[in-house]
């Protein structure tokens, strides 16, 4: 697609969300990955013109084996985050205010400076001045396994993302050794190490970097990064109430009511 064709594609979404259409069904089948990341960056800065957002990072998904399983890629995507979505950790959410909504576990960088295309683990490691423990809420919108390309176009499926304190690092390395332990409504449910993601969630923000270079963008000093999570997806029902542990980096909570 040229730039004329995104920018229509880009109104006909605008459009369909509105009304609630959110994988907007005239679109099956015609994109391609690439228009989608496409007209995913359109609709974001679009949001952030109209209504007064403000884009402060991005997520990387499908990082974990586990979670490429579970929808049928295999390769990492990426999704901006909304200052917006940005929550505290044990936040109590409306469980009817989301679509299908599910969590992931995560950690969640800092960046204090530029990272760019092409950087190693150690300048990603310079990079970073603090790591949160996190949750991400996604919402179901859409057929995602069925569609990629419309749920990418649709931000990813993200809806917000739960942060703990933010802890500094001595060791980097050792992050791919760390676990993170799943607890749901007091019952441990899953678990999974941070070389899950990528090998290393230092990985997840280099792929991102190569990534964003594609599309004209880039990774900047002050901004976010959810790195990916370290087990498969967990659907959320009313009353849910979320524990994830991340050892010594500290926890992440959150309900739904």
């Amino acid at each position: 697609m040229n730039a004329t064709e995104i920018e229509s594609a880009v109104e006909e979404f605008a459009v369909a969300r509105e009304r609630g259409e959110y994988f907007p069904k005239a679109w099956e089948g015609r994109l391609t990955i690439d228009d989608a990341y496409r007209i995913q960056l359109a609709l974001i800065r679009r949001r952030c013109a109209a209504q007064g957002e403000r884009r402060i990072g991005w997520k990387v998904g499908l990082t974990a084996k586990a979670i490429q399983q579970q929808f049928g890629f295999d390769e990492p995507v990426f999704g901006c985050l909304l200052d917006s979505g940005r929550i505290a950790s044990g936040h109590v959410f409306r469980h009817a205010d989301l679509i299908g909504p599910g969590f992931e576990n995560e950690l969640c960088v800092e960046l204090a400076r530029d990272v760019a295309p092409g950087a190693g683990f150690d300048e990603v490691a310079a990079a970073i001045a603090a790591i949160h423990p996190a949750l991400e809420i996604i919402e179901t919108r859409g057929d995602f396994v069925g569609h990629i390309a419309l749920a990418l176009a649709d931000n990813a499926q993200q809806y917000a993302f739960v942060l703990g304190a933010p802890v500094r690092v001595s060791d980097p390395a050792s992050l791919a050794e760390l676990t993170a332990r799943v607890r749901l409504n007091g019952e441990e449910v899953g678990s999974g190490l941070g070389s899950a993601v990528l090998g290393h969630p230092f990985n997840s923000v280099a792929w991102l970097a190569r990534k964003l270079a594609e599309f004209g963008e880039r990774l900047s000093a002050g901004e976010l990064v959810m790195t990916g999570s370290f087990t498969r997806q967990f659907p959320l029902a009313q009353g849910d109430r979320v524990e994830t542990s991340f050892g010594e980096l500290g926890q992440v909570t959150a309900a739904f009511t």
